[in-house]
């Protein structure tokens, strides 16, 4: 099935996304699209903007100037359709793995068995935890299972591979390819140039908020 059938849309358009921190620019007039079954990779130094430009796709904040365009539908309406990992897991610290996952489902109306959430992203039995209790390996794995819950059109990846043993970066390259396959919307920040290059198919660099260089791979 396209992606344009089975997904609610099919295309992100920033247009001049702008965002200041008082006077200090942290994005400036980016201007981009990200497309369907597409993995689009965000590079640059330390303060060059990636973090700010997922934050506002993922509408945890607000552009001071731009708009953000989720296909046809408003920002309200297109939230529910993006799933993010973060840097922080933004997982409940005294309820279980488990929990946190069923508790995320119920917020995203999503029903059925997590079996085979906890099949893809091999939750042993830390997943039985509180989540205070386990390692930033597992917390990482947990906190992606959580943003694939409601299967979204946009997956924000901000340093996915962060406390991941080599089998976990393997296992998480193939939840990746499996995502660009279903046709969902792929952006993907990461430090570690050898990840990237595996994964993208397009690379957008920033410097100092600025689009500096697109490359299609």
């Amino acid at each position: 099935m396209s992606a344009e059938t089975r997904l609610p849309f099919s295309t992100v358009r920033t247009e001049g996304l702008t965002k200041l921190y008082g006077r200090t620019p942290a994005l400036v007039s980016v201007t981009v699209e990200l497309r369907a079954g597409a993995v689009t990779v965000i590079e640059g130094h330390n303060g060059s903007g990636k973090s700010t430009m997922v934050q506002l796709l993922a509408q945890l904040a607000r552009p001071t100037r731009g708009t953000i365009a989720y296909g046809e539908l408003s920002g309200a309406d297109a939230r529910r359709h993006v799933g993010l990992l973060a840097h922080a897991p933004m997982l409940y610290p005294d309820l279980t793995g488990l929990e946190n996952l069923t508790l995320f489902a119920s917020l995203y109306g999503v029903s059925g068995e997590l079996a085979p959430l906890r099949d893809r992203f091999e939750l042993g039995t830390f997943a039985e935890r509180p989540t205070r209790t386990c390692s930033r390996g597992q917390l990482q794995r947990l906190a992606l299972a959580r943003a694939l819950l409601a299967e979204p059109a946009l997956l924000l990846l901000d340093e996915p591979s962060t406390g991941l043993d080599v089998r976990g970066v393997e296992r998480l390259e193939s939840v990746i390819d499996e995502e660009r396959k279903r046709g969902a919307i792929v952006v993907l920040v990461t430090h570690d140039a050898a990840f990237a290059q595996r994964l993208a198919d397009r690379t957008i660099r920033l410097s100092r908020g600025r689009v500096i260089e697109e490359v299609v791979a």
